[in-house]
């Protein structure tokens, strides 16, 4: 069973808890358009776009290391510092008034707490992003807030190293005094589910639409399939 044996259940959030991935996709769509001087692509390859760029960046700072590239590849008009502070500008809206749980996402997170499983989020989404989910986005505060659900929510400014690094996991079991064999973590997208298997953490793999391409490589990693939270639902 999914669940035997387990103390605690790590969440990533974009793709996975939240239904976020072509939110971020329409925001650099815009982004594009609006300080580029070259036409906006297609959303899925925006996408494919800034993954690669993300998942190869050596700087510290990836999503500025992707604005850089939107600077050169779309001569836009701004340099990569003011992109990135326009990129979430224009985010602040969509993820205060836009943003949702996944389906049965909230059914799950409190079927598990029933449970008395310890929830933890590890995302590459930035604090400032999680602080308005946690404050400020009335579905997820109606919904399941997350100071009633999680035990602690870690972005990636609390990573030593980002997925597909296992840093943060690493982190989270020292400070819950757990081993491998009794954490699960949930996930959407290759980089994640490879930091899982690093870890050499037990990972359930949520589908997502725009993890697609990936997908042959996430079902060899996964050690558990889930087209989402309502089959999740099951295993409890």
């Amino acid at each position: 069973m999914m669940l035997e044996g387990k103390k605690l259940v790590i969440f990533d959030l974009d793709g996975t808890l939240l239904d976020t991935v072509g939110l971020w996709n329409e925001i650099d769509r815009e982004i594009i358009s609006t300080f580029g001087t070259k036409p906006a692509p297609d959303l899925k390859t925006i996408q494919t776009e800034r993954d690669r760029i993300i998942n190869n960046a050596q700087d510290p700072h990836p999503y500025i290391a992707y604005c850089e590239y939107l600077k050169a590849h779309y001569a836009a008009t701004l340099d990569a510092q003011s992109l990135y502070d326009e990129r979430y500008r224009i985010a602040d809206d969509f993820l205060t008034n836009r943003v949702d749980y996944k389906p049965a996402a909230p059914e799950f997170l409190k079927a598990l707490k029933a449970r008395g499983l310890k929830l933890a989020v590890a995302s590459t989404t930035r604090g400032k992003n999680i602080e308005i989910y946690r404050t400020k986005n009335r579905h997820l505060l109606e919904k399941a807030p997350f100071d009633e659900m999680f035990e602690v929510v870690y972005s990636r400014n609390d990573a030593e190293r980002i997925k597909p690094d296992p840093a943060i996991h690493i982190r989270l079991m020292r400070e819950f005094n757990v081993t491998p064999q009794e954490c699960l973590i949930f996930e959407d997208s290759l980089v994640g589910a490879q930091a899982a298997h690093a870890a050499g953490i037990e990972c359930a793999v949520i589908y997502d639409q725009y993890s697609d391409d990936d997908r042959d490589e996430l079902n060899r990693l996964a050690d558990y399939r889930l087209n989402d939270f309502n089959q999740a639902l099951k295993f409890i």
